[in-house]
């Protein structure tokens, strides 16, 4: 008696936590479908935080395989600008190093039936996945909007009339998106992540499906017009898998002081502060905020960061924040540096409101919880996701405070903006609307489920003709 075909998925994860959290959320997903799953990891790490992280979740689930890939180093070369980004710099280590993959994999036994890759690295691991005869996937770690943007942008931009347009329209008429808005990286011809990006997206087509951690109640236009075929001919099909939401595994053990201060804090009264784990302000912004919140007359939480890279924020508030700020700020509010369970945080019955950078996982994480968003992105595509919040009229956007270090917002402008989004009845409204979207999504029979069992059903066919 044979047994029954089981899907082995490979996973390929990107660099930083913006790319590897929702690689692990969508393998603890497929885990619980009874899926055996390979996990793929870039080794060095940038951050310690994506170390801590890897290490939580295979500890929490042995069974999976975790495949240590140690990467080449990288020298950029004479068209590519060297950045002085971390983060960038490992994609271009993982790509560098792709072609050492095939003997890897193809020892794995049994042979995996799908292989699901980070946005970032679809030019190098095309060919491997092919050399295999693996359907390749993408996770693209952003909305659907942005998905929109960066599969549409290369055909506009070798246009003769790129150049001079203030405003991208995306084919399928659910968004517009001005040339400020475009990250810029793609504006930048000799820089490295954005050369990767022009690179990958034409090859699209080549792909069997595309993952994003997004759902219908938040993006149903922009689904609808990709998988209708209207912003690109021959894209492959766009699965919504999302709200992709923190597992157990992520659960941080803190000293208990942000959950104990918001207890003590009456319900709907706190601003949650945090710009993600690679937002890292300037010493003269964090301050102009840190006077901002003061000036606003609301209880805060901020969760501060100053440096990129978390091995080397060693600072104290004394020293980032000044010792006049620092007393300002007693018994108004609560400032951390260490790394918060944001879950728990957004999910607290005291907070009404969250200053974010609108990187996709958090934003994804506020809808969940039904929390208001007030959005100041800083870089890549955070303006695009900031769009689709404040389209979807729970959120706020202040354009004219533009990218991370194009201007110094004042203290006075960021309390009149927090005190303005913290009285808007009608964004918790929309935002409680948006929660419930958000449960309907992954319930059973909701886009989420339904999406994964097509897939892996699809993938169990796959294993059982190897």
């Amino acid at each position: 008696m044979s047994l029954a075909p089981f899907a082995h998925v490979a996973l390929f994860t990107g660099a930083g936590m913006g790319h590897l959290t929702p690689f692990l959320r969508l393998a603890t997903l497929l885990l619980h479908h009874n899926c055996q799953v390979t996990l793929i990891t870039p080794l060095p790490t940038v951050s310690k935080a994506e170390t801590e992280l890897l290490s939580k979740f295979l500890s929490s689930f042995p069974r999976v395989n975790q495949l240590k890939f140690h990467l080449l180093p990288f020298d950029a070369n004479a068209t590519s600008k060297p950045s002085n980004d971390p983060f960038f710099l490992q994609v271009a280590s993982i790509r560098n190093s792709c072609h050492l993959l095939p003997p890897l994999l193809a020892s794995l036994s049994p042979p995996f039936s799908a292989f699901v890759i980070d946005m970032t690295l679809i030019s190098p691991l095309l060919p491997v996945a092919h050399t295999l005869g693996v359907p390749p996937y993408i996770l693209f770690t952003s909305s659907a909007t942005m998905f929109s943007f960066f599969s549409y942008f290369p055909s506009l931009a070798a246009t003769s009339s790129f150049p001079g347009l203030d405003v991208v329209e995306i084919p399928g008429g659910f968004s517009t998106i001005p040339r400020s808005s475009i990250p810029s990286f793609l504006l930048d011809p000799n820089n490295i992540f954005g050369n990767i990006l022009m690179d990958d997206s034409p090859k699209l087509t080549k792909v069997h499906g595309v993952f994003i951690n997004t759902f219908e109640g938040l993006e149903a236009k922009c689904l609808e017009a990709l998988n209708g075929g209207k912003v690109v001919k021959d894209l492959p099909s766009v699965y919504a898998i999302g709200p992709l939401m923190p597992c157990e595994f992520e659960k941080v053990h803190q000293k208990g002081a942000p959950l104990k201060w918001l207890d003590d804090q009456p319900n709907g009264s706190v601003v949650y502060v945090s710009f993600g784990s690679r937002t890292a302000l300037g010493r003269d912004q964090i301050r102009e905020l840190g006077d901002g919140l003061v000036r606003s007359g609301c209880r805060f939480l901020w969760v501060l960061k100053d440096k990129k890279v978390d091995r080397e924020d060693e600072e104290g508030l004394d020293e980032i924040l000044g010792i006049e700020l620092v007393g300002r700020m007693k018994g108004k509010g609560l400032v951390v540096k260490e790394w918060v369970d944001q879950r728990e945080i957004l999910g607290h019955k005291a907070v009404r409101g969250f200053m974010s950078h609108c990187g996709w996982n958090s934003v994804i994480e506020a809808a969940w919880h039904g929390v208001p968003i007030m959005g100041w992105p800083q870089l890549g595509d955070q303006k695009i996701n900031a769009e689709v919040v404040s389209k979807g009229g729970w959120g706020v956007w202040n354009q004219e405070w533009g990218w991370e270090g194009e201007r110094l917002v004042k203290g006075e402008e960021i309390g009149e903006a927090i005190k303005e989004m913290m009285n808007n009845e009608s964004l918790v409204i929309k935002a409680a609307q948006v929660k419930g979207a958000a449960r309907k999504a992954i319930s059973v029979g909701g886009e989420c489920q339904v999406n994964l069992k097509t897939l892996i059903g699809e993938w169990k066919k796959n294993a059982k003709n190897i």
